[in-house]
């Protein structure tokens, strides 16, 4: 493909840091000289950029690039993109590599019945997370469900969205979501398996991914976050439910058995 250096490229990058990674116009207009970092912007917002451009120009983004500026940032691109690799386009960094595994449980002490009526209310899960802030339902289908999921605006006031499929299954007590917007990840799917024990219901959560070639974060590295993530996430879930069954708040009969 041909991408034009100049201008228009300049502006098509600033409008997908502005559109998919939280940058502030304003800020950009300001300092046109200044690096992705001194911009504010963290990690996440460059492996977002990373995975847009390379949806769009085919073009890898460098470890890098948070030291460019926009316009090098386009430069970059365009060069890439027009020709053979230079020696600001990288490899890909996963070529080969093995898909990517997590498996994270915690023990909840409650009915499995109830475990399972709260953690597949989609609807509530703001009220059940502490790291979304928004649940949106696209659609459902029996019991599939499609929604959008937007995170609290990190340290860097960035909220970011996608949108998942999951499909839970009340006789095997098992769930199988996957994303649909997948970002910087080449695939995500997700596993989620309730268990009974004396001291109550086993939740184990199962994720099975690969990033794609052009993200920042390999395989192990987001394998390192989602280990993280998953470990805080799962212990402010008990600690919920169990407080609401403790006050009364819920009962077995509510949680029912589907």
């Amino acid at each position: 493909m041909t991408v034009t250096q100049g201008q228009p490229l300049t502006t098509a990058i600033t409008d997908i840091l502005v559109t998919h990674c939280g940058l502030d116009p304003e800020v950009a207009a300001r300092a046109p000289a200044a690096s992705l970092e001194e911009l504010g912007l963290d990690s996440l917002a460059l492996l977002e950029l990373s995975a847009v451009v390379a949806d769009r120009y085919r073009v890898q983004i460098p470890e890098q690039a948070a030291q460019l500026s926009i316009p090098a940032v386009a430069d970059l691109v365009a060069r890439s993109a027009d020709g053979p690799p230079t020696a600001h386009a990288v490899p890909a960094q996963h070529h080969g590599e093995k898909p990517a595994h997590t498996e994270n449980s915690i023990v909840i002490a409650a009915p499995l019945p109830l475990v399972w009526e709260i953690t597949n209310d989609v609807a509530n899960w703001t009220e059940l997370f502490t790291e979304y802030a928004v649940v949106e339902i696209l659609h459902r289908d029996g019991d599939t469900v499609r929604f959008r999921l937007t995170m609290h605006p990190d340290e860097n006031g960035i909220s970011w969205s996608w949108v998942s499929e999951r499909t839970a299954d009340p006789k095997t007590r098992e769930v199988h979501a996957h994303r649909v917007e997948t970002g910087p990840f080449e695939y995500m799917r997700i596993h989620w398996r309730y268990t009974e024990e004396p001291a109550g219901t086993r939740m184990a959560w199962t994720q099975d991914f690969s990033m794609k070639p052009t993200a920042p974060v390999d395989n192990a590295g987001m394998t390192d976050r989602i280990n993280a993530n998953s470990a805080v996430q799962l212990a402010v879930i008990k600690e919920r439910i169990e407080r609401r069954v403790q006050t009364g708040e819920l009962t077995v009969k509510e949680g029912g058995d589907e």
